[in-house]
């Protein structure tokens, strides 16, 4: 017999997020806002998504941002220019945010009455994609400089994901990147996600990107009745 105690901590903290993260899509369903849950690298281009994104949907959905960093508003300063409501979420030094900072920081947004809300999570592959947030639907940003290598590293990631922006496909002639080999690997890990290849540089394929959020604003709006 062991002089000590063996206490599985990790099972037991993703037990109790997971709790308040059901607990927080209910309250979501009854306020009718939806929540998207944005993961990506740092520099795979997740702002200037959002930024295209602002400015394609702020004339027909009320749009509300939260900008999750270890510390640092450069982002959220950014995205306030677009002018939807915006907030910044330092995290304290995690590389994560989880169910309760989301729902803190929905407090203080002051979700009420906003159709969209999406969360730009801390910027790695790792840490996000372990902790359910409570939001309705995660997608996540690939960048082409990245390399096609990242669903073999990270596969958690596009495992959990609803939807994968596959991004900066305008720099596809400069870097060794298999797209169809990305589709592949991605398609083997979660058959039922949506890849979208997108340039938010350009423009390209950011209608789709756009016309599928939406589609799924007007989806949860339409359960939530």
């Amino acid at each position: 017999m062991k002089p000590f105690k063996v206490i599985e901590v990790k099972e037991s903290i993703f037990e109790d997020n997971n709790k308040q993260a059901d607990l927080l899509r209910m309250q979501l369903k009854s306020d009718k806002t939806f929540l998207l849950n944005l993961m990506s690298s740092p520099g795979s281009g997740k702002t200037t998504t959002l930024v295209k994104t602002m400015h394609s949907l702020k004339d027909v959905l009320n749009i509300g941002v939260m900008e999750a960093d270890i510390d640092s508003d450069v982002d959220a300063r950014t995205i306030s220019e677009t002018g939807v409501k915006v907030i910044q979420l330092h995290t304290g030094g995690m590389c994560h945010l989880d169910a309760d900072m989301t729902k803190q920081g929905l407090n203080e947004l002051e979700h009420e009455g906003l159709d969209l809300v999406i969360l730009e999570n801390v910027g790695n592959l790792v840490c996000p994609a372990e902790f359910d947030t409570g939001a309705c639907k995660s997608a996540a940003i690939l960048s082409v400089p990245e390399g096609d290598d990242k669903p073999l590293k990270y596969p958690l990631m596009f495992s959990v994901i609803d939807v994968l922006l596959i991004n900066k496909i305008d720099t596809l002639p400069y870097f060794d990147f298999n797209y169809e080999a990305v589709v592949e690997r991605v398609k083997k890990i979660n058959p039922k996600i949506e890849i979208i290849p997108i340039s938010a540089k350009t423009g390209e394929g950011l209608d789709r990107w756009t016309n599928w959020l939406q589609t799924e604003v007007n989806n949860w709006k339409n359960q939530s009745s």
